[in-house]
């Protein structure tokens, strides 16, 4: 990952309400959760979560899948997984298995 597309892709995190349906995706996995329901569960106004996914998903951090009338949401692990080895390539002078939260690291 290149140094704009980890800053694009923080920017996309910085912001209440699109940090919270990250964090959701994560909690669901895979699995992923309707548009419908990720409104529910946070109290986010559809249009306006709308336009949130639409910024996680322009950074890549979560899909979407048809699945019937619905749209799925699910996180993107690669996207996410990418970002997290770019922030940490370098921790621990290059070790970056040393970084990890059960560590007591740097």
């Amino acid at each position: 990952m290149e140094l704009n597309d980890a800053a694009a892709t923080l920017s996309a995190l910085a912001q209440p309400s699109r940090l919270e349906v990250f964090r959701l995706l994560v909690k669901y996995g895979e699995q992923g959760i309707c548009a419908g329901d990720i409104s529910k569960q946070l109290n986010i106004p559809k249009p306006t979560l709308s336009f949130h996914l639409k910024e996680l998903s322009q950074a890549d951090l979560i899909t979407s899948e048809r699945s019937g009338r619905s749209i799925i949401y699910q996180l993107n692990v690669h996207g996410m997984q990418e970002l997290m080895t770019f922030l940490t390539e370098d921790c621990c002078q290059g070790n970056p298995e040393l970084c990890s939260p059960s560590t007591n690291c740097c």
